[in-house]
C-alpha cells in the first residue's frame, strides 16, 4: 500500500465527508472539554426579572412630587411660589395669545415698562418634560418678571391716580369745588356720598 503523497499532476481521492453533528463552536468545545468540576465556575447569563409594580408606582410618585407637582381643580394655576422670586424682582403673570395669536402692539408696550419673560431655565419644574419653549407659558399667560422697585413705583402711581378717580367723582356728585373735598356739607340739599359699610339684609321666604 502506497502511503506517500500524491505526486503531482495526479488525483487524489477525497475522503467522504462523516455525517452526524455538525462541530462544536469553540467555545462550547472548550467547555465541554472542561472537568465537571470546573465547568460550575464558568459565569451563567443573567436572568432579569420584572420590577415589582408597587415599588415602581411609588418611586414615580415620589419623583412627581418633587419635580412637577400634583394639581388638582382646587389649586391656583397661576399661583407663583415667592420663594422661587430671585430677591429684588418681581414676577407677573401677562397675557401672550389672544385668541390663539399673539399681540405685538401689547408685547410692545409690557417691554417699555420693563417686563421681560422668565426663562424657562430658571425654573423647569414649571414646566412639563420635554418642553421645546424657551419661556413659562400657561393657558394664554406667560411668566414675566421686572425690578422689584419699578414695580412698586408703578403701584404706587397706579393708587395715586385711582384715588385721584374716586375724589373727582365724589366731588362732582356732592357739589364741592376741587380741591374743598374735605369741607363740611352737612345740611346741604346737595347728594351726600356714604363712605359706610352696612349689611344687605336677606329677604326671608
Amino acid at each position: 500500500m502506497n502511503t506517500e503523497d500524491p505526486m503531482i499532476g495526479e488525483e487524489s481521492q477525497e475522503l467522504p465527508r462523516r455525517r452526524g453533528r455538525p462541530p462544536l463552536h469553540p467555545m462550547s468545545a472548550a467547555v465541554a472539554a472542561l472537568p465537571p468540576d470546573e465547568t460550575d465556575s464558568i459565569p451563567s447569563q443573567p436572568t432579569y426579572r420584572e420590577e415589582d409594580p408597587r415599588v415602581r408606582a411609588a418611586r414615580r410618585a415620589a419623583e412627581l412630587r418633587e419635580h412637577i407637582g400634583i394639581e388638582d381643580d382646587g389649586v391656583d394655576k397661576f399661583f407663583i411660589d415667592k420663594r422661587l422670586i430671585p430677591d429684588g424682582w418681581s414676577y407677573e403673570w401677562k397675557n401672550h395669545l389672544v385668541l390663539g395669536q399673539p399681540n405685538p402692539s401689547y408685547e410692545v408696550s409690557l417691554a417699555r415698562k420693563g417686563w421681560e419673560a422668565v426663562p424657562v431655565t430658571r425654573h423647569p419644574q414649571m414646566m412639563p418634560d420635554g418642553w421645546k419653549g424657551a419661556h413659562i407659558e400657561r393657558d394664554g399667560q406667560i411668566l414675566m418678571e421686572r425690578p422689584l422697585e419699578i414695580t412698586e413705583e408703578a403701584k404706587a402711581r397706579d393708587f395715586r391716580a385711582a384715588r385721584a378717580q374716586v375724589r373727582q367723582k365724589e366731588a362732582q356728585l356732592t357739589g364741592v369745588p376741587t380741591g374743598q373735598f374735605e369741607r363740611d356739607n352737612k345740611g346741604s340739599t346737595l347728594v351726600n356720598v356714604k363712605k359706610s359699610y352696612e349689611a344687605i339684609p336677606i329677604p326671608k321666604d
